[in-house]
């Protein structure tokens, strides 16, 4: 397989696994919506949300364009350590997001008419941004080593799946809302999955790094 498909596969499972939880959070956004609250206003601070997640991320890569390769991929380890704590923590999962949510619920005060280039003017947009920063908060230690161990190539390959998967993220979500029992499935066995594909995204990361020849038994002589 050459480097775009690599890096494309790569994105794509760096993405499901970092975001099935985000799946739920945009049922309950999804579910919300009304006159004053509208998909677009979902959309648009989805966007900006990872967007502002993403630009958190860049200083991994740069910092890997001054850094030995091998020892950049030290930071596979990180979502190793992550996967292995949610497979320990999974049962004790609970929904954090609620009680901000609620208080979305609550914003009424911009008046339907507004026009679309205003939309990221509005706060629905910045409590939905919000709500994605503090929910992807943690998907960092994920992102920064995979971003850290890329080239530039596969960085852009990398983070162009990322932002298309975010719209179908949504389109997901909002079909959904429509199906509870399908919603329930993937949140029971989503979580039960998303730990070993974490520890095989550090796995890989290690590996595609060549970390492993730091070790004394594959150092060259």
């Amino acid at each position: 397989m050459n480097w775009f498909g690599r890096a494309v596969i790569t994105g794509v499972t760096a993405f499901a696994a970092t975001n099935i939880d985000d799946i739920v959070i945009l049922m309950l956004f999804f579910s919300q919506v009304n006159a004053n609250f509208r998909p677009k206003h979902i959309i648009w601070g989805q966007y900006l949300g990872f967007t502002t997640l993403m630009i958190a991320c860049l200083p991994g890569f740069l910092g890997g364009l001054v850094i030995p390769k091998a020892w950049i991929g030290c930071l596979g380890f990180v979502p190793i350590v992550i996967g292995i704590s949610h497979w320990l923590n999974r049962k004790q999962n609970g929904t954090q997001v609620q009680t901000v949510t609620d208080e979305l619920s609550l914003e009424k005060a911009v008046a339907s008419g507004v026009p679309s280039y205003l939309d990221l003017l509005v706060p629905q947009v910045y409590h939905v941004a919000a709500v994605t920063l503090a929910n992807g908060g943690d998907n960092i230690g994920i992102y920064v080593p995979l971003l850290a161990s890329s080239d530039p190539a596969s960085l852009a390959v990398i983070l162009s799946v990322f932002f298309v998967l975010v719209g179908v993220w949504c389109y997901i979500a909002e079909r959904l809302t429509r199906q509870p029992a399908v919603a329930r499935l993937l949140t029971a066995y989503g979580q039960a999955i998303v730990p070993f594909i974490l520890i095989g995204l550090g796995l890989y990361i290690l590996v595609d790094s060549g970390t492993y020849r730091l070790l004394p038994a594959f150092s060259s002589p």
